[in-house]
Order: C-alpha cells, then structure tokens, then sequence
C-alpha cells in the first residue's frame, strides 16, 4: 500500500479517484504543528534551535496518518508546489519520523494543476525534499516569532492599548497611516476649468481651453472665478475653426495571465473581492481541478496550455485575433520565487465553472489567461487643435478610435485610477472645418489629496517595494484588520486610533525594523535561503544581534518618557500650528494648561496640564488646531425632572450622553443616524428608553422600542423584531409594531435564536430547497436552514455573502454533525458500567474513581500528541 499525504481533503478525494487501489490518499488538513505561543520557542543562544508542537485539533488526522503510515511501504508526500507546501510535508515526515512510523521509501511529489493526466505524470517523477525552501521556511517563521514574542511584549507595557506588531504587518500598517497624513496635510487648491461643447457631422464632441489671451494654459492656470469668467466670455465671442488634425496609430498588448497579486487586485476591483476572500475561492477553483495553483509568482504558461489557448480564440473568434507566434511573458516581479506557471484553467474548453463567487472568479481567472494569447488591439489616438480668429485663444480635443478590438472583445484590464480622457469618441475632423459651437462652460475644481489605498492598490504598492511575498498579502491585510488597527470603508482602508499611535511608536523607536528599503531587504535574504544561497541561521544571527540590544534598550525606558517622546514626535500631528499663530498646545477649556500627550489604560490621549482642576481630554485620533478642538464635556441642559445635569461626552467606544454623576449615572450612546443635531430634546428622549409602544392587543403585554447592541429594536414578551433607524424608535405606533412583531416570528429560526430576525433571506438552497437565512448570534453572524446553523467565517463579510456560500457552509457544517453525534452515543453505552455509582449516589467515592480514571485514560494520548 502507498500513503499519499495531500492538505485538504477535497484534493484527497480528487486526487484518489485519479490513482489505483493501491493508493490511499489521506489530507493533514494544512499545517500539523507548529511554534507554541510561548516564550523560548526559538532560542538564539543554540542556534535558533525551534521547539515544533503538534496542534491540538489535529490529533486524529494525525493518528489516522501514522496507523497507515506504519502499515504503507511508500509514503508520498504531494502537497502544494511552493514554500508552504514543502514545510508541511516536512513537518508531517518529522512527525512520522518522532513516533518511529516514518517508512523507509519516502518521497516528494509536485503538480501545478489536480487533474488525472497532471497527478498521474508528476507520480513518475518524484523527487526528496528540497532543504533549501525548509531551510527558508524555518528562517522565515522564526523571524517572525522572535519579530512578535519580543516586540510585542514591548508594546504591551509601554504602550497601552496595542495589541501585537508583526515583521511585515507592521510595514504594512505604516503604509495605510502615511497615506492618512498625506490626506490630513494635503490643501486643497482651487482651480478652473473652461471647456466647449461642439457638433460636428451630427457628432458631438467636447473641447478644452489650453490657450488664454496668447498664453498656454496648464491644470491649475485659472485659479480664480474672475479669470474663470473672463476665458468663458472669450470662448463664447470667438469663431473657432480646426487648425491641426494629428492622428497617431496606437496598439494595446494584452496583459499576463494571472500571478497571486494580480489576481487579488482585480478580483477586489471588479468583483469586490477581499484577498483573503479571493485565495478561498481560488483555493476550491484549484482543489476541483478547475485552475492551477494559484500562489505564484510566474506569468509563464506551458506550451501546451499556451496551445489550447490559441485553439480556443480560433474557435471563438476568427483567425485575425490570434497572433502570428505565441505570447512568451516573462515575470517582472523582484525576486520571484518557486516559479511556477501562471494561474490559468486546466481546460480552456470550459468557460464557466461552478456557481456564485466560484463562477465569478473563475470566469475572470479564464478571460484573463485566454486575452493574454490573442492579438493586440489596433486604435487611433486624434488630438484636435481649434483657434478663433485672432489666435489668441485655443482648444483642443481629444480621443480614440478602436479599429480593431483584439484582446478587447474579451477582457479589459481595471485599473485604481480614473480613466483617460483620450478614450472619448470624435468625429472625423479636418484642417478648415468650424464645427458648430453649440454651449460653453466654467468649472470650478478643487485638487484632491491622494486615494486611500483599497485592497488591490494596496497589494499592488507592497508588491512593487517587495514587502512580504504575495503569498502572505491576504493574511498580512486580515491581521490588520482583525487588529481592528484599520477599518475599511467603500473598499478603502482608514487607519485607526491605535493603528496609528502603534506606528508612530515604531518609527520612533524602531524606524530602521519598520523602514521599507530594509524590510524588503530582508525579503532578499530569505529569498536567498530558498535559493541555497544564503545559510539560514546566519541571515537570523545578522537580524537578532540588532535588534535584541534595540528592545531591550527601549524596555528599559520608563513609560512616561516613552509618552513623552511621542509627544515630541507626533506634535505636528497632534497640535498642528493655528493660522493666526496661536499657541497650539494651549488648553482651550481653561486657557492656561498646557496640553500633552498622555497614556491611560485603554491607549493615549490628550489631556491638560492643569488636571484635576481642568478636566479637558481629547481622544488620541482627534486632531487638536481650530476645527478639531474638543471642549472636553459638553453640558446640553438640565433634566426637567430631576434637575441634574446632562453632558454629552466621548469614551472609549464613542460619543455618549450621561445624566447625573458615579455610579448611579444614567448613560445612553449616541446614535450615529440621530436625524438632526443632539440637543437637549433629543439626550432626553434617548435617555427615556426603552419607549413602552402600547399593550399588545393579544396578550396584553406591552410592546417596548429601544436601541440595543444591535441597533434599534422592538420588544415583547422575549421576543424581537428590528426597527430600521433611531427615528422609527420614537415613531413606531402599535399598528405597525404588532405588524412588525408578526413578520418577525414567521421569519422564525431555532427558537433560542428567535430574539433576533433575520438580516437577510438569501434563498432556497439549491440542493434541499430549505430557506436560507442570514442571521446575528451571540457570537457573530451565521446562516441557517432551519435544521442547519454555520458560523459565518471571519473571511467571509455579511454583505458580500452569496448564496451558495451560504449553501456550502451549511453543507459542510452537516457533513461534521454525525462525528459529534458518534461522541453523544459513546457515554450512553457505558452506562451499564456507572450503575454502582448511581447505587451509591449518597456518598463521594464513586465519584472520585470515576474522576481519578479520566486523566489516566487520556495520558497516553497526550504523549502520542506532543511526539
């Protein structure tokens, strides 16, 4: 018998059907150990020795493994083409090797796409592990735990609030914070803009000003509403005819198939796809012998793919939109490493597969790899030159005409930026003509600060400094944003609070380990290792002897001289310089203190330097100067019933409102859709809930509304149904809350779930034609098919959720009830055995045998689990 070793047991299945009787193909379910969380995991002082632990949930993959491995006269071990992939097999060969199971014919086999002609050609060729790519591997993760484990630690205690900083998630984080400051001290400028609108042969066409009272004219020449208005009179007065007519052939290379990165950018662009959202998919595509792998670097395709795709344009198309020779792309990417072939499908035949987002991407990954090998696109760029009479005033016209579409008709590029204005239409134009002026118009414009990064742009910006390796980027942009150190916002990511105090942080006192040219240098390194160019621990012992001394170094510092030197540092941003040349740090709730900044037990802020007598803060995110000052409180009134005060403040989870003062202060949040400003009516109302709608007319319970975690609500006798806005919680009568109510208790679920209604009704499922439901639990969204409950993954956003997602998570989520239905049964077979217990009830001995028995029984396992 021969012991295959792949990582998912999709591909176990796959690959199966593909191999004779012979072969039993089991999956380790990724990775099977790894650093424990701990400290001295890796110790520098023994060569960076590492201390490897099996993880605890994959104990039966693993006992599964080793019982056949001990029986298996091969063990093939086919895991992922790349880094990742050679380090699980080498983990899972140590494993075997630990518990003396480890056969003696062990070999490594690889393929770039899992069909039966793909598997069963690389089974022909096997080959031994390759030590370089563990080796970098090995570098890798240790570089990363002791960038953590010694880091982090520091963060903790001397910034508090911060969660974690990462090797390469840090540099990462830098980039998103830079660009918010550039945003922050970016000034707008004003200017102008004067176009005519034109017809001619029936074509209408729009023309730009670039030559005013002689002079030629840039972006930001008119700058005011005056000259703005003068240029516009000067237009419409002048009769204007065409001057010159240059037409200038152009043509469009179709772009490579896809890489990781290229992959992940215009999935987020097109289809709206997170990265980690786009590897998941591309995971199951690859799995299901759709695509090849698709965590690559190379944009090269085989020559028999490159064939099958020059067949397919044929057929598609006619001849003309296949090139005279094949497309050969070579990658452009620093240091690419475990090339493979681009991502592209196994059958060009195919061109749609699966369902849902499976169908979404694949059709692009399919578009794309088939536009890369048919005929570029032939066009005509005109640039058209109009003077009125006295040539004192020009404009000019631009765009482009597709003569012939190419790759085109197939499959256009997206792009981050706004498109060219040169990709307008215009009619045919000569020398002489004086097209018919038909409107002119004056535009004021302002400039505009550079873009927030999206996904894609912001993969596209650390590949191109080669940060990390494009295999990381989908886990490096999760981690930020389970840090919550960066919310994203319309597919734009936005720096938050302590994202930003942490970055300034590390600039401050650790600006080499966060300075891209160095991280990327690093990246070098290791490539190096997988090369066999560089020894492993050597590229550690350069790292560590740096950076060791350098956190101790900032340990030792006190945390008020920490605070303070972030002061000094973030004082631009913190208390950027007033117009009127005021002093910024000065207090403006008491007008003498001295502002500073200062930590607290959830992270920094501001506060004054005459506390207690002056009570001012400010949060650290809320920028001081003369449009973000914060007053501290705000006193919006008196409670007419109690005379107490109410204030309106901020806390660590927003804007608040309280009434009265300690313990027995009554505090409601401030909604963020509150129709209108907060006055004093409106904190009354919101401190007045819950609202009592009415009695029930059925059960003669009354009906409440209130805003709750959740957000607006309406409640009766335990049950829930959700309101739309704070408005409808002042507004909602009786009629349309029992309406409401009743919606609610049809839309069901489980009854313990039924507190909360639906977020969405996605549909039946396409298999058992159950409804589908999309709901909020106690511990985060999941869907249901009323027998069936599935834990949304934290990968997976609620509003991009489609329905045979949903259909499969539930599948899945089935598929795992009846093993824990077989652990349910056990304990009720062994019943007979506890019946002297039970005779026994009245005393404790019983009791405590059983109990003495349960660590003993699980104390061999234990071992096998750590070997």
């Amino acid at each position: 018998m021969q012991l295959v070793i792949v990582e998912s047991p999709a591909k176990a299945k796959t690959i199966e059907k593909y191999l004779g009787s012979d072969y039993r193909v089991l999956a380790s379910y990724g990775h099977v150990r790894d650093l424990p969380p701990k400290d001295g995991s890796v110790n520098p002082d023994e060569g960076f020795a590492m201390e490897w632990e099996n993880y605890a949930d994959k104990s039966k993959q693993l006992k599964a493994i080793t019982d056949l491995a001990k029986t298996a006269d091969r063990l093939i071990l086919a895991t992922d083409p790349d880094r990742e992939g050679e380090a699980i097999s080498w983990h899972v060969q140590e494993v075997l090797r630990n518990r003396k199971a480890l056969p003696k014919d062990v070999q490594r086999v690889t393929f770039n796409a899992i069909t039966k002609a793909t598997v069963t050609e690389a089974m022909k060729h096997p080959r031994e592990l390759d030590d370089d790519l563990i080796d970098a591997y090995r570098a890798r993760r240790a570089l990363d735990y002791l960038v953590g484990f010694t880091l982090s630690p520091v963060l903790w205690r001397k910034l508090p609030g911060a969660k974690s900083a990462g090797r390469v998630q840090s540099v990462s984080l830098r980039l998103i914070v830079s660009r918010e400051r550039e945003i922050e001290a970016f000034r707008a400028q004003e200017y102008w803009s004067v176009t005519a609108d034109f017809e001619h042969d029936g074509t209408p066409f729009v023309a730009r000003l670039v030559t005013f009272e002689g002079k030629k004219l840039d972006r930001l020449s008119i700058g005011e509403e005056g000259a703005a208005l003068r240029a516009k009179a000067a237009v419409e007065e002048g009769r204007f005819s065409v001057q010159t007519v240059e037409t200038k052939p152009a043509s469009r290379n179709p772009p490579p198939p896809f890489t990781t990165s290229t992959l992940q950018q215009e999935a987020s662009r097109k289809l709206g796809f997170s990265a980690d959202h786009t590897m998941r998919i591309a995971q199951g595509l690859y799995e299901d012998g759709a695509i090849t792998y698709m965590r690559t670097d190379g944009v090269q395709m085989d020559s028999s793919a490159i064939s099958a795709a020059r067949l397919a344009v044929a057929n598609r198309y006619d001849a003309s939109y296949v090139p005279d020779k094949p497309r050969v792309y070579t990658t452009k990417a620093k240091n690419a490493q475990e090339a493979h072939e681009a991502i592209r499908p196994t059958d060009f035949g195919k061109d749609k597969v699966g369902a849902g987002d499976h169908a979404r991407l694949y059709d692009l990954i399919w578009k794309r790899a088939l536009a890369s090998q048919m005929a570029s696109a032939r066009m005509e760029r005109t640039t058209v030159e109009l003077l009125d009479g006295s040539g004192h005033t020009g404009l000019r016209a631009t765009g482009q005409v597709v003569l012939f579409p190419g790759y085109l008709a197939l499959y256009e590029e997206g792009s981050d930026d706004s498109q060219d204005e040169d990709a307008k239409r215009l009619p045919r134009l000569r020398e002489g003509d004086a097209p018919a002026k038909k409107a002119v118009h004056a535009e004021q414009h302002f400039t505009q600060p550079p873009p927030r990064f999206s996904e894609a742009s912001l993969v596209k910006r650390m590949e191109e400094l080669g940060i990390g390796r494009p295999s990381t980027y989908a886990s490096i942009i999760k981690t930020l944003k389970d840090r919550a150190y960066v919310r994203v916002e319309k597919n734009r990511f936005f720096a938050e609070e302590s994202g930003r105090l942490v970055t300034a942080f590390l600039e401050r006192f650790f600006e080499r380990y966060v300075g891209y040219d160095y991280t990327a240098g690093l990246e070098d390194e290791l490539d190096e290792v997988s090369g066999g160019r560089a020894e492993w621990q050597a590229v550690l012992a350069a790292f560590w002897q740096d950076f060791k001394p350098r956190t101790t170094e900032v340990m030792d510092q006190k945390p008020s001289e920490v605070t303070a030197e972030l002061d000094i540092f973030l004082e631009p941003y913190l208390f950027p310089a007033h117009a009127d040349g005021g002093d910024a740090r000065l207090c403006p709730n008491c007008g003498e203190g001295r502002l500073a900044l200062r930590g607290g037990k959830f992270g920094a802020f501001v506060a004054c330097s005459n506390y207690p007598e002056c009570k001012y803060t400010r949060r650290f995110g809320q920028p001081g100067g003369e449009d973000g000052a914060d007053t501290g409180p705000e006193t919006l009134g008196q409670d007419p019933e109690t005379g107490l005060p109410i204030e309106r403040k901020s806390g660590r989870f927003g804007p608040y409102i309280q009434l009265g003062e300690g313990k027995e202060a009554k505090r409601a949040s401030i909604p963020k859709d509150l129709p209108g400003e907060l006055d004093l009516e409106w904190a009354i109302k919101l401190l007045s809930l819950p609202r009592t709608v009415g009695t029930h007319p059925e059960t003669g319970e009354p009906i409440t509304a209130s805003i709750g975690r959740y957000g607006p609500y309406l409640a009766h006798a335990g049950k829930y149904a959700r309101l739309t806005s704070t408005a409808d919680v002042f507004e909602t009568g009786m009629n349309t809350a029992v309406v409401k109510l009743a919606e609610a208790a049809a839309g069901g679920g489980r009854p313990q779930r039924g507190a909360q209604p639906p977020l969405k009704v996605l549909g039946l499922h396409p298999r058992t034609e159950a409804e589908i439901k999309l709901m909020e639990g106690r511990y985060g969204a999941y869907v249901t098919d009323g027998e069936t409950n599935a834990t949304l993954p934290k990968s997976i956003e609620k509003d991009a959720l489609t329905l045979e997602e949903a259909a499969q998570l539930i599948d899945a989520r089935a598929a795992a009830a009846p093993a824990k239905k077989v652990k349910k049964k056990a304990p009720a077979k062994k019943a007979a055995v506890k019946k002297p217990a039970a005779a026994m009830s009245d005393g404790t001995a019983p009791e405590k045998k059983v109990a003495a028995k349960k660590p003993a029984a699980k104390k061999p396992a234990a071992k096998k689990a750590m070997a």
